[in-house]
């Protein structure tokens, strides 16, 4: 588990300020605590823990010397500076069941050249312990074939009985098309006959 360091931050630094310093900011909350902390993050700190964790991961977040257990909730991008501005984290409770996402990962398709794959589904959205949580469902596409598709309640993550899949089941989460050009036309038979006789 990556851990992440980070500083408590005081509400009368504007957060404006604390970005153009080279931080990140965030808060931490959950249901044991009293109330939500505000934290300072090093922005090259953030990037490097994005570039292995996302939406959904869980970290051990170090404020000050304190290691918490904590999920990365939300996290704010700002798209006209191309950097994170905000990520904001939840703490975990061993026994308390939590709302998180998974990012759906095929694997597998550079092995059919016969059709299109379509994913129509990101992310699958589910409850679970700290203990049953995952940040990525990897869907082996490897034997589809074309007409093919593979829904939310054909995923590993859905046989998990430690886990509640919140995204209905019947979601398509990719399919495999017919590639246009490999699909018999009637006119092109029927002009190519034309041209035979």
């Amino acid at each position: 588990m990556n851990t992440l360091k980070a500083e408590k931050r005081s509400m009368d630094v504007k957060a404006k300020k604390l970005r153009r310093e080279g931080y990140v900011t965030g808060n931490v909350f959950g249901r044991e605590m009293k109330e939500s902390v505000p934290v300072k993050i090093e922005k090259a700190i953030v990037d490097r823990l994005l570039k292995t964790c996302h939406k959904g991961s869980q970290v051990m977040l170090d404020i000050e010397g304190e290691k918490m257990n904590v999920l990365v909730k939300d996290v704010e991008f700002n798209p006209l500076k191309g950097q994170v501005d905000e990520i904001d984290f939840q703490a975990l409770v061993s026994n308390e069941k939590v709302h998180s996402v998974a990012e759906i990962v095929l694997v597998g398709h550079e092995k059919d050249a016969s059709g299109v794959l379509e994913q129509l589904l990101e992310e699958v959205q589910f409850k679970a312990y700290p203990s049953a949580l995952v940040d990525k469902v990897e869907v082996d596409v490897s034997n589809m074939k074309v007409g093919d598709s593979i829904k939310v309640k054909d995923l590993t993550l859905s046989s998990d009985k430690d886990v509640d899949v919140m995204t209905d089941p019947e979601t398509t989460v990719v399919t495999l098309q017919y590639v246009h050009n490999n699909v018999p036309d009637d006119d092109e038979d029927e002009a190519a006959a034309e041209t035979a006789e």
